[in-house]
């Protein structure tokens, strides 16, 4: 929960920080969205990594603790402003995070392995899931008033106390999982690390360098290039796992290797929260409170105080950012960009104030809903359970797919409403947007973690774990690609359409496979 509270708060910051003109780097959307993809992205590379040095040499719990910590300093780090210190910090978060993520998902997974405990391990980790998403809902609510009151730099120190937190915790807790903590034994067909590193790391780092120095950029941006660059000694690497399998071990294998190709447009449209919905949240969304809802939002330090000014949107370039005084054009630092989309009947009188709750707030719907809708899903999937009607986990991943993808026709009539951006539409959107994916997900990445424990050979667990979260990485990074495309879109309701039709076809090619999987999920765990 407290790791969460610390990674899900500086996200929920993150890109407003970025795109801050008089405290933060002034960055238009794309280039946010940019560094937003690309940051996660890796975040989510790394555990490739980290699972595989757990596995091998220093076991689950050291690796949770020393990546904790790595990411507990980052994220104080990112308090000062300065661009090379910026990049430390982050680079802190992605070697932590790698060093976390795999393991303490593992870790779960090996509580779960008993043969009195097996059958539940999709209850423990949707639980497990819950526990993650009171993290991620109640941080938004501390960043947002930290950065009130104090500045960004205080809301980043608090998720990084939240990250000490939950270190401090864990090493508390030794008791109740250090019996789990064992090493995999490694098969003699393994590959050794020594040429892991010589076969894998070296080149994944060449190839990304390469990506970023060729001329012109041939994915978009010279990020993205070099993360795809880099993806692929990692993405031959899990091929090849399949290819050098024992035959017992080629089905399951391969059966992962698919679901974490189909994934990654998942994750491709949920980890747009941080970026084009926090974008939406914040320039398209009627956030202003009155009457009781304001001074509670006043009082408990969640509300903004905006002035209108005489000043118009006239004055202003198309992205909203600029102004021009004397034909120059210079960084606009005062005008409130929220009121260029209010309705001139709804405009207040000028120079008078109106209090806007923070944008920030919005990332904790996603979690608000997962904490609501955790116990009906478990509680619906126990039901089926005793009727013995409950779907498999294979099935379960296609069903969150095609939910999520209807996440996005409700953003498209969002945008309907608003008449492509001309007018503010309520928050409800976004709220009824979040219940609709948060379904999906919960049908979808609480399985997924809980597959990879039941169908990796017992060997190869954490490096398997590690492979979930590779394809999170694409997804993450293509989250970044999409997202930065927003201005592009003259009528944004076709960057919605754009993310259903992604989902809808990988929930298409999940029928196409599902009952091959179902064989193979059926074979290897029940």
């Amino acid at each position: 929960m407290w790791e969460r509270f610390g990674y899900y708060l500086m996200i929920g910051i993150f890109t407003l920080y970025l795109k801050d003109v008089k405290d933060g780097f002034a960055m238009n959307e794309a280039e946010s969205a940019d560094l937003y993809g690309t940051f996660i992205a890796l975040v989510f590379l790394t555990p490739f990594i980290g699972g595989l040095l757990a596995d091998r040499f220093f076991g689950y719990q050291k690796s949770i603790i020393f990546g904790g910590l790595l990411m507990g300093v980052g994220y104080c780090l990112m308090g000062i402003h300065s661009k090379p210190m910026l990049y430390i910090a982050m680079t802190l978060v992605i070697f932590g995070n790698g060093f976390f993520k795999p393991n303490i998902s593992t870790l779960l997974g090996n509580v779960y392995s008993t043969d009195e405990h097996r059958h539940m391990k999709d209850d423990g980790y949707n639980i497990f899931y819950m526990g993650i998403n009171i993290g991620a809902f109640i941080c938004n609510f501390f960043g947002a008033a930290l950065q009130i009151m104090l500045g960004w730099s205080y809301a980043f120190m608090a998720a990084g106390i939240g990250m000490f937190l939950g270190v401090l915790i864990f090493m508390i807790g030794t008791k109740h999982y250090k019996a789990f903590d064992v090493k995999k034994e490694v098969h003699a067909d393994d590959m050794p690390f020594s040429k892991i590193v010589l076969l894998i790391l070296v080149p994944s780092v060449v190839a990304g360098v390469l990506g970023w120095l060729i001329p012109s950029n041939i994915f978009g941006s010279d990020s993205t290039d070099a993360f795809i660059f880099a993806c692929v000694p990692v993405v031959y690497f899990y091929a090849s796992l399949y290819f050098k399998a024992q035959e017992n071990e080629k089905k399951p294998i391969g059966a992962l290797l698919a679901i974490f190709a189909v994934v990654i447009l998942f994750w491709a449209v949920f980890k747009q929260n941080g970026s084009a919905l926090n974008t939406w949240a914040d320039r398209y969304t009627d956030r202003e409170v009155s009457g009781v809802q304001q001074e509670v939002f006043d009082n408990l330090k969640l509300a903004k105080s905006l002035t209108y000014k005489i000043d118009s949107t006239e004055k202003y370039d198309a992205f909203f950012r600029l102004q021009k005084e004397n034909g120059v054009v210079v960084r606009e630092m005062n005008y409130p960009l929220y009121f260029r989309n209010v309705l001139p009947e709804k405009l207040p009188p000028i120079e008078s104030k109106i209090s806007v709750w923070s944008t920030n707030l919005s990332q904790s719907i996603n979690p608000g809903w997962v904490i609501l809708l955790t116990p009906l899903v478990v509680a619906f999937f126990s039901f089926m359970r005793m009727r013995k009607k409950e779907p498999t986990t294979p099935t379960k991943i296609a069903l969150g797919l095609l939910i999520s993808g209807l996440s996005a026709l409700v953003m498209y009539a969002a945008v309907k409403a608003g008449s492509n951006g001309a007018e503010k539409v309520s928050v409800w959107w976004l709220i009824a947007s979040y219940g609709v994916i948060t379904i999906g997900e919960l049908m979808l990445s609480p399985m997924g973690l809980s597959i990879v424990s039941k169908m990796s050979p017992p060997r190869i667990t954490a490096l398997m774990m590690g492979g979930w979260f590779l394809s999170t990485s694409i997804g993450n990074k293509l989250s970044g690609v999409l997202a930065s495309m927003w201005d592009m879109y003259e009528d944004k309701g076709n960057f919605f359409l754009v993310n259903c039709v992604l989902l809808v076809a990988a929930f298409g090619f999940m029928l196409l496979i599902l009952r091959w999987l179902n064989k193979i999920f059926n074979e290897y765990v029940k």
